[in-house]
């Protein structure tokens, strides 16, 4: 599962033989990305990908290292995209804590670009209730975005165990608003977002 090849690259920094199909990392790890998403990790081998990318199985290795090699690789391209550039999008903004929040609670909202990172999502976690490699990038990656949403509500004013439980309720939202996108209406969501911002947002009163 570790060690080093010469032919392999995560990078994508070695050359393909001269007159085959120029393939990235990036590619295979989309390739395997949606068999995944449309079957399940079992389906994910390297003979399947080979034959739906119209490549050998050799062509492969010129990236990987072996079938745990590219589940690793997409394990970490699945936490980067979902979850460290967003938090890095968001820092960048410079918007209040207040809007991050707001920003927060609308993201199962983003149309289609939702529908698919949900989709991932629902993929990888059943995959992590069986594997223990899927299940410790899960954990990291609910850790990390826990900890960003509760930096949010300390940064308007909650103490940090108020922050947590607040944090726990909006994530638990994001979650299911993005896996169960087809309950009720458009408008039905919107009062639903409307109303769990409100909640989270206003101060402990008594």
């Amino acid at each position: 599962m570790s060690g080093s090849d010469s032919r392999s690259s995560s990078t994508g920094a070695s050359t393909a033989p001269a007159g085959k199909v120029q393939l990235t990392p990036a590619d295979w790890i989309r390739a395997a990305t949606e068999v995944l998403v449309d079957k399940s990790i079992d389906a994910v081998r390297v003979d399947v990908l080979a034959k739906g990318l119209k490549v050998t199985r050799g062509s492969f290795y010129w990236h990987f290292q072996d079938r745990d090699d590219l589940l690793r690789q997409l394990l970490k391209s699945w936490r980067d995209a979902a979850t460290e550039q967003i938090i890095n999008r968001f820092e960048r903004s410079g918007a209040d804590p207040e809007a991050l929040v707001r920003e927060l609670a609308s993201l199962p909202f983003r149309g289609k670009a939702a529908a698919t990172s949900a989709s991932i999502e629902l993929a990888i976690r059943a995959w992590a209730r069986r594997d223990e490699m899927a299940r410790q990038v899960v954990d990291e990656v609910d850790a990390k975005r826990l900890s960003y949403v509760a930096q949010c509500f300390v940064a308007l004013g909650f103490s940090f165990q108020d922050a947590g439980m607040r944090a726990f309720l909006l994530y638990s939202y994001m979650i299911s608003e993005s896996l169960m996108h087809g309950q009720g209406t458009d408008s039905q969501r919107e009062q639903r977002r409307a109303f769990v911002e409100q909640l989270l947002l206003q101060p402990v009163t008594g």
